[in-house]
């Protein structure tokens, strides 16, 4: 895991998500659905915290919540924020592999927004959900961001003709897997999945699907003609992704999913 923390290390998380319309939309619709489903005053893990942005939008919202994340760096930045806010936040630098600090079922929700797509062996990804898991209340909320497999190749190669190679594409189709010391790596250790993949990994630990949907759609393939849109068009935008987020050919062309499982075992 050292190539991802070095990889968000160098990178701006905390601009991803805000910086312009295109981007914002992933948490517009994100925080919609999460208005919808999280019970009031939960107890919250964000496992995968980055700098925070959900973590503290659930915070500012009257939930309990714990930000972790693997990249120090971040972890820095959620504890400068809180510098500025009225409540205090249990923070960590952990991986979400390994979360025995935490006692078995000791949350209702469990956000698992970012490590599923950086683990990318099997074992790897079945330490991570079982974790979530084991820390999660029976009739807890497991909410899982994964980047669809079939998705990726359109974005880095429209993105940057030095991607639209063949090998890439068939590796991507092929095993969903991205290293960082492969010759066309445009990020770092990665793992794409799908919507079939994703709610057969739910079923297999007996959770229960409640929802399922997209982030963002097309919109980062988009952002040039998104980014040029005034507030009321970006409106409509969003609303009219909103409407469509859940359908299955949308959660395919989404540059982020989303799906959420109750433990019922």
């Amino acid at each position: 895991m050292n190539y991802v923390v070095e990889s968000y290390e160098n990178s701006k998380e905390e601009n991803r998500l805000t910086t312009n319309h295109a981007r914002k939309i992933e948490f517009i619709t994100t925080t919609r659905v999460l208005d919808e489903v999280i019970g009031t005053k939960s107890n919250i893990l964000d496992c995968a915290a980055g700098t925070g942005v959900y973590a503290f939008w659930l915070a500012d919202k009257g939930h309990c919540v714990t930000a972790t994340d693997i990249t120090p760096r971040h972890i820095d930045m959620i504890n400068q924020t809180l510098t500025t806010k009225e409540y205090s936040m249990n923070t960590a630098v952990l991986d979400a592999t390994d979360m025995s600090c935490f006692a078995d079922d000791t949350f209702d929700v469990v956000l698992n927004m970012g490590p599923f797509y950086h683990l990318i062996t099997e074992e790897q990804r079945e330490k991570c959900l079982k974790e979530c898991l084991r820390v999660l209340r029976k009739d807890g909320l497991l909410i899982t961001a994964y980047i669809p497999r079939y998705f990726v190749f359109q974005y880095v190669a429209a993105s940057d003709v030095k991607y639209l190679d063949a090998h890439l594409a068939k590796q991507l189709i092929e095993t969903g897997v991205l290293k960082h010391d492969d010759e066309k790596c445009f990020w770092t250790d990665t793992y794409y999945s799908s919507k079939e993949e994703m709610e057969s990994i739910y079923g297999e630990h007996g959770l229960e699907i409640i929802d399922h949907f997209a982030q963002d759609g097309i919109a980062p393939l988009l952002s040039y003609k998104v980014d040029h849109w005034d507030e009321s068009q970006f409106k409509i935008w969003c609303d009219y992704h909103y409407s469509i987020c859940r359908e299955s050919s949308v959660l395919g062309a989404s540059n982020h999913v989303v799906i959420i499982g109750k433990k019922r075992l």
